[in-house]
């Protein structure tokens, strides 16, 4: 009968035990990454009556609690507006350090960068993770982050040039373009309309600065409005009669259009320093023209502005005639190349290749330029090149790549998460803090890549929650509260047993 009580103890503390193990589960149901435990029960070695050893007989000595078990059943996955929210999908752990180097395990995903730089979860304990490219595995560190500048060598413009717009108006385009340093250039295209159907001169210029050379200078539209030739002009002076051209050059202000009709523009010098006398205007209708002591300003459209510089080194004093040529190459739309002034570059800095820019115009990344009767206007820009730039934000893919996003519109992979997993998972040792340790019954780590060696994928702007379920924690209770109860009916029970066997005697 006195075993009854100490058996029925046993039963008490044990249902006690499942009790506090349930309640663990439930406060922590909302604990992200938590684990709830499960208690198994064994009973107590048996008595035997008979006192034999056949095993008949026997009479059991109670329960005991034999081990509480943490289950690994996948938790919940709920989505949060955090890219550095991660889940781990599947199986495995992330790991991570404390400041003294020691290292933990944990399901807990919610991370952010710290004030150093570095990856941490919120015990500020450092995620563990790959360097770029390297199987070296360290703190996950986004301190050093920086896009270097990549310069310039392509640039396109997308426009409509207007067809209906008069001989001499400018329309103009601009866009940055980047050095070796990531020194922001403008490159400015001024676009005029020149006489003939269809024909646009087209001057770049870098930082206000004419381009230093331009293999073609102008832009011809067929009928449809479709881009269908560039060209390039040359101007060249010949001299006739006595007068000395060994110190004529010629400067091509702006961009040049040769009619096809046109003929040599023909001066002749009549004695005095200024007079000068037009003898043939080469089909220029509309050209206009000023002499003066220090040389001769050409206008082929008379819209303003000067085309053609002509300048002697010292003022001409013979009589003779100065004959002015034009000359025009047309082919099918080409890329046109264009020097940058060395001027406009500083410390050292360099851009595209060997200066120049090539403005593409026939590749399928092109731009469209067209010369419609619409309002002239920019449709699109584009160039590969780009300033350096700072880290602006992070996101995380499946396989843990580490990918910085940078002010400079650039990407780079920063690191990759590594995951851990156990030859027994369930030999760990709880720490508090979401945090489990190795030990020998866990066996050491095997880290790999997240979704390789068998380990879940990362889930990114989602936390694992609890994988606690209400219900089956409630059915629980109960079952340990009716077990608690109806081993303490057995204490009562005994005790009024023996009571009457006390009673006996009277």
């Amino acid at each position: 009968m006195g075993s009854a009580l100490w058996i029925a103890i046993s039963g008490l503390n044990a249902s006690s035990k499942e009790l506090d193990v349930i309640g663990n589960n439930i406060a922590n149901s909302n604990t992200m990454g938590f684990k709830t435990g499960k208690t198994y029960f064994a009973n107590v070695l048996s008595q035997s009556l008979s006192g034999g050893s056949s095993g008949m007989m026997q009479i059991g000595q109670g329960v005991a609690v034999a081990d509480v078990a943490t289950q690994f059943s996948q938790g919940s996955l709920e989505s949060t507006a955090s890219g550095l929210d991660l889940a781990i999908d599947g199986t495995g752990f992330f790991i991570v350090k404390d400041t003294d180097g020691s290292e933990y395990y944990t399901r807990a995903g919610a991370l952010h960068v710290d004030a150093d730089g570095y990856l941490v979860d919120n015990n500020n304990y450092r995620v563990q993770g790959y360097e770029p490219g390297s199987a070296t595995m360290g703190d996950v560190n986004t301190s050093g982050a920086q896009s270097a500048p990549d310069t310039t060598t392509t640039f396109s413009v997308g426009l409509n040039l207007n067809a209906s717009t008069v001989t001499g108006d400018t329309f103009y385009s601009s866009q940055a373009v980047y050095d070796t340093l990531g020194a922001s250039h403008t490159m400015a295209m001024t676009y005029q309309k020149t006489e003939g159907s269809g024909y646009w001169g087209v001057q770049a210029s870098v930082d206000g600065t004419v381009a230093a050379a331009q293999t073609y200078s102008g832009l011809h539209f067929d009928g449809n409005g479709n881009l269908d030739k560039v060209y390039s002009s040359t101007a060249t002076a010949t001299a006739g009669g006595t007068l000395d051209t060994t110190n004529i050059t010629v400067n091509n202000q702006g961009q040049l259009y040769k009619d096809t009709t046109a003929t040599p523009i023909t001066f002749t010098y009549g004695g005095s320093p200024l007079s000068w006398s037009l003898t043939s205007n080469g089909g220029y209708a509309n050209m206009s023209w000023q002499a003066t002591s220090s040389g001769i300003t050409i206008d082929l459209d008379g819209s303003g502005g000067t085309d053609i510089t002509l300048n002697p080194a010292t003022a001409w004093t013979r009589a003779g005639t100065l004959a002015v040529a034009i000359n025009q190459t047309e082919v099918d739309p080409a890329d046109i190349s264009v020097t940058v002034p060395s001027s406009v570059l500083l410390n050292n800095a360099t851009i595209g290749t060997g200066n120049a820019l090539n403005w593409d115009i026939t590749s399928d990344k092109a731009q469209v330029i067209t010369g419609y009767a619409a309002a002239s206007a920019v449709k699109a820009l584009s160039n590969d090149g780009y300033p350096s730039g700072v880290l602006k934000s992070l996101a995380v893919e499946g396989n843990g790549t580490i990918t910085g996003y940078f002010t400079n519109g650039q990407t780079t992979s920063l690191g990759q998460i590594a995951l851990a997993d156990f030859a027994d998972p369930w030999g760990l040792k709880k720490m508090g803090q979401n945090l489990f340790s190795e030990t020998l019954t866990s066996g050491q780590a095997i880290v790999n890549t997240p979704g390789s060696g068998g380990l879940g994928e990362i889930k990114a702007s989602s936390l694992e929650m609890s994988n606690t379920d209400i219900g089956t924690e409630f059915i629980n209770m109960i079952t340990a509260q009716r077990a608690y109860q109806a081993n303490a009916k057995i204490i009562t029970t005994t005790d009024d047993m023996m009571t009457a066997l006390m009673n006996a005697k009277r």
